[in-house]
Protein backbone atom coordinates (compact mmCIF):
# COMPACT_ATOMS: atom_id res chain seq x y z
CA UNK A 1 0.00 0.00 0.00
CA UNK A 2 1.20 3.52 -0.70
CA UNK A 3 0.73 6.78 1.09
CA UNK A 4 -1.10 9.77 -0.30
CA UNK A 5 0.14 12.73 -2.29
CA UNK A 6 2.13 14.56 0.38
CA UNK A 7 4.22 11.48 1.17
CA UNK A 8 4.58 9.99 -2.32
CA UNK A 9 5.32 13.25 -4.08
CA UNK A 10 3.58 14.52 -7.19
CA UNK A 11 5.28 14.01 -10.52
CA UNK A 12 3.97 13.94 -14.08
CA UNK A 13 0.96 11.68 -14.49
CA UNK A 14 1.56 8.44 -16.36
CA UNK A 15 -2.15 8.22 -17.18
CA UNK A 16 -4.49 10.86 -18.60
CA UNK A 17 -7.46 8.78 -17.52
CA UNK A 18 -8.19 5.83 -15.25
CA UNK A 19 -11.45 3.97 -15.90
CA UNK A 20 -12.81 1.40 -13.47
CA UNK A 21 -15.02 -1.64 -13.48
CA UNK A 22 -17.66 -1.45 -10.73
CA UNK A 23 -18.66 -4.74 -9.06
CA UNK A 24 -15.66 -6.35 -7.37
CA UNK A 25 -13.43 -3.37 -8.19
CA UNK A 26 -14.93 -0.21 -6.69
CA UNK A 27 -17.87 -1.70 -4.80
CA UNK A 28 -18.54 -4.98 -3.02
CA UNK A 29 -22.03 -5.57 -4.41
CA UNK A 30 -22.17 -9.34 -3.89
CA UNK A 31 -24.41 -9.29 -0.78
CA UNK A 32 -27.06 -7.32 -2.68
CA UNK A 33 -26.71 -9.55 -5.75
CA UNK A 34 -27.29 -12.62 -3.59
CA UNK A 35 -30.39 -11.11 -1.98
CA UNK A 36 -31.81 -9.85 -5.26
CA UNK A 37 -31.15 -13.02 -7.23
CA UNK A 38 -32.56 -15.35 -4.60
CA UNK A 39 -35.61 -13.15 -4.04
CA UNK A 40 -36.34 -13.34 -7.77
CA UNK A 41 -35.78 -17.10 -7.95
CA UNK A 42 -38.10 -17.59 -4.97
CA UNK A 43 -40.92 -15.72 -6.71
CA UNK A 44 -40.69 -18.16 -9.61
CA UNK A 45 -40.57 -21.20 -7.37
CA UNK A 46 -36.92 -21.98 -8.04
CA UNK A 47 -34.40 -22.99 -5.34
CA UNK A 48 -31.98 -20.37 -4.01
CA UNK A 49 -28.31 -20.27 -4.90
CA UNK A 50 -25.47 -20.00 -2.41
CA UNK A 51 -23.35 -16.87 -2.16
CA UNK A 52 -20.43 -18.80 -3.64
CA UNK A 53 -22.52 -19.88 -6.62
CA UNK A 54 -23.75 -16.36 -7.30
CA UNK A 55 -20.19 -15.12 -6.85
CA UNK A 56 -19.16 -17.43 -9.69
CA UNK A 57 -21.95 -16.08 -11.93
CA UNK A 58 -21.13 -12.36 -11.71
CA UNK A 59 -18.91 -10.32 -14.00
CA UNK A 60 -20.60 -10.55 -17.39
CA UNK A 61 -23.86 -8.71 -16.81
CA UNK A 62 -27.34 -9.49 -15.53
CA UNK A 63 -28.44 -11.86 -18.29
CA UNK A 64 -25.58 -14.34 -17.81
CA UNK A 65 -26.12 -14.14 -14.03
CA UNK A 66 -29.81 -15.01 -14.36
CA UNK A 67 -29.19 -17.66 -17.02
CA UNK A 68 -26.74 -19.48 -14.77
CA UNK A 69 -28.82 -19.06 -11.61
CA UNK A 70 -31.99 -20.73 -12.94
CA UNK A 71 -32.27 -24.54 -13.07
CA UNK A 72 -30.94 -26.26 -16.16
CA UNK A 73 -33.59 -26.60 -18.83
CA UNK A 74 -35.45 -23.40 -17.93
CA UNK A 75 -37.15 -22.04 -21.05
CA UNK A 76 -35.99 -18.87 -22.75
CA UNK A 77 -39.43 -17.35 -22.11
CA UNK A 78 -39.13 -17.96 -18.38
CA UNK A 79 -35.58 -16.60 -18.32
CA UNK A 80 -36.81 -13.40 -19.96
CA UNK A 81 -39.55 -13.09 -17.35
CA UNK A 82 -37.08 -13.66 -14.51
CA UNK A 83 -34.68 -11.13 -16.02
CA UNK A 84 -37.43 -8.52 -16.16
CA UNK A 85 -38.47 -9.21 -12.58
CA UNK A 86 -34.83 -9.09 -11.40
CA UNK A 87 -34.51 -5.60 -12.84
CA UNK A 88 -37.80 -4.43 -11.36
CA UNK A 89 -36.93 -5.82 -7.92
CA UNK A 90 -33.61 -4.01 -8.13
CA UNK A 91 -35.43 -0.70 -7.82
CA UNK A 92 -37.23 -2.02 -4.71
CA UNK A 93 -34.40 -3.78 -2.87
CA UNK A 94 -31.71 -1.34 -3.99
CA UNK A 95 -28.08 -1.50 -2.83
CA UNK A 96 -28.52 -1.48 0.93
CA UNK A 97 -25.76 -4.03 1.58
CA UNK A 98 -23.26 -2.65 -0.95
CA UNK A 99 -20.09 -0.93 0.28
CA UNK A 100 -17.03 0.67 -1.36
CA UNK A 101 -13.82 -1.27 -0.87
CA UNK A 102 -11.43 0.36 1.62
CA UNK A 103 -9.25 2.94 -0.11
CA UNK A 104 -11.48 3.41 -3.18
CA UNK A 105 -12.84 6.83 -2.22
CA UNK A 106 -9.36 8.04 -1.28
CA UNK A 107 -7.96 6.79 -4.59
CA UNK A 108 -10.62 8.46 -6.74
CA UNK A 109 -10.29 11.69 -4.79
CA UNK A 110 -6.51 11.73 -5.14
CA UNK A 111 -6.58 10.94 -8.87
CA UNK A 112 -8.84 13.93 -9.41
CA UNK A 113 -6.49 16.06 -7.30
CA UNK A 114 -3.71 15.02 -9.65
CA UNK A 115 -5.85 16.06 -12.63
CA UNK A 116 -6.33 12.49 -13.84
CA UNK A 117 -9.85 12.13 -15.23
CA UNK A 118 -11.82 9.11 -14.08
CA UNK A 119 -14.69 7.01 -15.36
CA UNK A 120 -16.65 3.81 -14.76
CA UNK A 121 -17.53 1.09 -17.25
CA UNK A 122 -19.43 -1.94 -15.97
CA UNK A 123 -21.28 -4.94 -17.38
CA UNK A 124 -24.10 -4.14 -14.93
CA UNK A 125 -27.12 -2.57 -16.65
CA UNK A 126 -26.63 1.17 -16.98
CA UNK A 127 -29.25 2.42 -14.52
CA UNK A 128 -27.85 0.09 -11.89
CA UNK A 129 -24.38 1.52 -12.44
CA UNK A 130 -25.65 5.09 -12.22
CA UNK A 131 -27.57 4.29 -9.02
CA UNK A 132 -24.63 2.57 -7.31
CA UNK A 133 -22.10 5.25 -8.19
CA UNK A 134 -24.51 8.03 -7.26
CA UNK A 135 -25.24 6.48 -3.87
CA UNK A 136 -21.78 5.34 -2.78
CA UNK A 137 -19.27 7.31 -4.89
CA UNK A 138 -21.00 10.60 -5.70
CA UNK A 139 -19.10 13.22 -7.65
CA UNK A 140 -15.96 11.11 -8.11
CA UNK A 141 -16.26 10.07 -11.77
CA UNK A 142 -16.76 12.22 -14.85
CA UNK A 143 -18.29 9.50 -17.04
CA UNK A 144 -20.32 6.49 -15.87
CA UNK A 145 -21.68 3.76 -18.14
CA UNK A 146 -23.07 0.26 -17.94
CA UNK A 147 -24.52 -2.13 -20.48
CA UNK A 148 -27.21 -0.57 -22.69
CA UNK A 149 -28.07 -0.19 -26.37
CA UNK A 150 -24.87 0.90 -28.08
CA UNK A 151 -22.63 -0.37 -25.27
CA UNK A 152 -22.02 -4.12 -25.59
CA UNK A 153 -20.77 -6.20 -22.70
CA UNK A 154 -17.07 -6.48 -22.07
CA UNK A 155 -14.67 -7.80 -23.29
CA UNK A 156 -16.00 -5.93 -26.33
CA UNK A 157 -13.93 -2.72 -26.17
CA UNK A 158 -16.53 -0.36 -27.65
CA UNK A 159 -17.86 0.73 -24.27
CA UNK A 160 -14.38 1.57 -23.02
CA UNK A 161 -13.61 3.44 -26.22
CA UNK A 162 -16.81 5.45 -25.73
CA UNK A 163 -15.88 6.33 -22.14
CA UNK A 164 -12.42 7.48 -23.22
CA UNK A 165 -13.87 9.53 -26.06
CA UNK A 166 -16.25 11.25 -23.64
CA UNK A 167 -13.34 11.89 -21.29
CA UNK A 168 -11.29 13.25 -24.19
CA UNK A 169 -8.37 10.88 -23.56
CA UNK A 170 -6.21 8.62 -25.68
CA UNK A 171 -6.29 4.88 -24.90
CA UNK A 172 -2.50 4.60 -25.05
CA UNK A 173 -2.27 7.05 -22.14
CA UNK A 174 -5.11 5.53 -20.12
CA UNK A 175 -5.63 2.60 -17.75
CA UNK A 176 -8.59 0.32 -17.19
CA UNK A 177 -8.92 -1.27 -13.74
CA UNK A 178 -10.91 -4.43 -13.05
CA UNK A 179 -11.15 -7.64 -11.06
CA UNK A 180 -11.75 -10.18 -13.85
CA UNK A 181 -10.00 -11.66 -16.89
CA UNK A 182 -12.82 -10.11 -18.93
CA UNK A 183 -11.71 -6.67 -17.76
CA UNK A 184 -8.10 -7.38 -18.69
CA UNK A 185 -9.16 -8.48 -22.18
CA UNK A 186 -11.32 -5.38 -22.60
CA UNK A 187 -8.44 -3.10 -21.59
CA UNK A 188 -6.04 -4.68 -24.06
CA UNK A 189 -8.54 -4.68 -26.92
CA UNK A 190 -9.13 -0.97 -26.37
CA UNK A 191 -5.38 -0.28 -26.21
CA UNK A 192 -5.27 0.61 -22.50
CA UNK A 193 -2.89 -0.35 -19.71
CA UNK A 194 -4.63 -3.22 -17.89
CA UNK A 195 -4.65 -3.14 -14.08
CA UNK A 196 -6.04 -6.10 -12.15
CA UNK A 197 -7.16 -5.85 -8.51
CA UNK A 198 -6.58 -8.67 -6.04
CA UNK A 199 -9.48 -7.82 -3.67
CA UNK A 200 -12.34 -8.57 -6.09
CA UNK A 201 -14.26 -11.63 -7.23
CA UNK A 202 -11.36 -13.34 -9.05
CA UNK A 203 -7.98 -14.58 -7.86
CA UNK A 204 -4.93 -12.49 -8.69
CA UNK A 205 -3.47 -15.53 -10.47
CA UNK A 206 -6.36 -15.43 -12.97
CA UNK A 207 -5.59 -11.80 -13.74
CA UNK A 208 -1.91 -12.48 -14.28
CA UNK A 209 -2.73 -15.42 -16.53
CA UNK A 210 -5.06 -13.13 -18.51
CA UNK A 211 -2.10 -10.83 -19.18
CA UNK A 212 -2.66 -7.97 -16.73
CA UNK A 213 0.04 -5.32 -17.07
CA UNK A 214 -0.06 -4.94 -13.28
CA UNK A 215 -1.97 -6.47 -10.36
CA UNK A 216 -2.43 -4.31 -7.25
CA UNK A 217 -3.24 -5.33 -3.70
CA UNK A 218 -4.77 -2.04 -2.51
CA UNK A 219 -6.49 0.81 -4.38
CA UNK A 220 -3.81 3.33 -3.40
CA UNK A 221 -1.18 1.21 -5.15
CA UNK A 222 -2.62 2.62 -8.39
CA UNK A 223 -1.11 5.98 -7.41
CA UNK A 224 2.35 4.39 -7.58
CA UNK A 225 1.60 3.12 -11.10
CA UNK A 226 0.41 6.56 -12.10
CA UNK A 227 3.59 8.15 -10.78
CA UNK A 228 5.92 5.59 -12.34
CA UNK A 229 7.58 6.00 -15.72
CA UNK A 230 5.82 4.25 -18.59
Amino acid sequence: MVALRDEVGLGPNRFQAVVFDLDGTLLDTLPDLVLLTNSTLEEFGFPPRTADEIHSFVGNGVRPLVTQAVPEGTSDETIEAILGRWKSLYSVLGNKLTRPYPGVVELATELRARQVVTGVLSNKFEQGVIDCVGEYLPGLFEVVHGERDGIPRKPDPEGLRLVLAELGCDASKSAYVGDSPTDIACAHRAGCFAIGVSWGYHDASELREAGADAVVEHPLDILVLNDSAA
